[in-house]
C-alpha cells in the first residue's frame, strides 16, 4: 500500500505523520514542495520508505496527479498534510478494499466520524451539496468533499484531476461514481490542522464543488434532479366504487 501526501504549501509535520503511518502501508511518497524534508529511503528499520517527488507547477490537481502517479502499491491511500487526518485510520480503510470495494472514503457525518469545530454554515453547504449529488448519482453518500480516500491502483488510469482547490475530493469521488466503481465509507474524525491556517472559503468552494458534480453527472442524471410529481392517493373503496364491476354489483 502506498500512502500520498501531498505538501501544498511548504510545511508538514512529517515527524508526526510518519509516527501516525501503520504497518501495512510500503511507501510514503511525498509530493509537492518537499524542500527542507526527509531524503528518499527508509524511515526506520522494517517501516515504510519515504520517498519525495518535487512538484511545484501550479495547481493542487497536478501536484496530487503526480503524487499518485508516482505510487508503486496495489492500494493508494491520499491524505492532507495539515495533521487533520490520521494515518492511523488507513487499516478500516484497507479492510474494504481487501473485500471487493473499489474506492473507500472517509465520512465524518456517520457514526464513528466527526469534526473539530465544523462551522455551521459550511455543514449547511455540506447538506446543500449531498442533497444535490445523491439525485444526480442515485447514491446515499453521507460526505462529499472530504479528502480521506483510499482505492485500488488501477483506478487511476480513470483520474482526470483538473481542479486546483478543495473540489479535488468532490472530483475524486464523482469520478469513482461516473465509472460505477463499488464504493464503501469508513467513518473518519477530522482534527484541529497542526500546520497553517485553513484558506477555505464554504461560499466560493461550494460553488466549485457543485460546478465539479455537474460536470462529471450521468447524462439521466437531470431526470432525477425533477421530483417525482405527486399525486393524490384514492382510497380503496373510492376505487371500487368507481370501477364498472362495483357498478353492476350495485345494480
Amino acid at each position: 500500500m502506498s500512502l500520498v501526501i501531498p505538501v501544498l504549501d511548504g510545511t508538514c509535520d512529517i515527524t508526526w505523520l510518519l509516527g501516525q503511518v501503520p504497518d501495512c502501508v510500503e511507501e510514503v511518497i511525498l509530493v509537492g514542495d518537499v524542500r527542507g524534508h526527509s531524503p528518499d529511503g527508509p524511515v526506520s528499520r522494517g517501516g515504510p520508505c519515504l520517498r519525495t517527488v518535487e512538484q511545484r507547477t501550479e495547481g493542487a490537481g497536478n501536484v496530487f496527479h503526480a503524487g499518485l502517479l508516482a505510487a508503486c502499491g496495489e492500494h493508494v491511500v491520499l491524505i492532507d498534510s495539515n495533521g487533520s487526518m490520521s494515518p492511523g485510520e488507513i487499516p478500516r480503510y484497507l479492510h474494504y478494499l481487501e473485500n471487493g470495494y473499489d474506492f473507500v472514503k472517509g465520512s465524518r457525518f456517520i457514526a464513528g466520524g466527526g469534526s473539530v469545530g465544523y462551522p455551521l454554515l459550511r455543514r449547511v453547504g455540506q447538506r446543500v451539496l449531498l442533497r444535490v449529488a445523491r439525485r444526480l448519482y442515485g447514491q446515499q453518500l453521507t460526505d462529499v468533499w472530504y479528502g480521506f480516500c483510499a482505492f485500488r491502483r488501477e483506478f487511476l488510469r480513470l483520474l482526470d484531476l483538473r481542479g486546483d482547490g478543495v473540489e479535488l475530493g468532490a472530483e475524486i469521488v464523482a469520478h469513482a461514481l461516473h465509472y460505477g466503481l463499488r464504493i464503501a465509507e469508513v467513518p473518519s474524525l477530522e482534527l484541529p490542522r497542526r500546520d497553517g491556517a485553513s484558506n477555505l472559503r464554504t461560499v466560493h468552494d461550494g460553488a466549485r464543488i457543485l460546478r465539479t458534480l455537474l460536470d462529471e453527472r450521468p447524462r439521466t442524471a437531470l431526470v432525477r434532479l425533477v421530483p417525482a410529481p405527486r399525486f393524490r392517493r384514492v382510497s380503496a373503496r373510492h376505487t371500487a366504487r368507481s370501477t364498472p364491476e362495483s357498478k353492476a354489483t350495485n345494480s
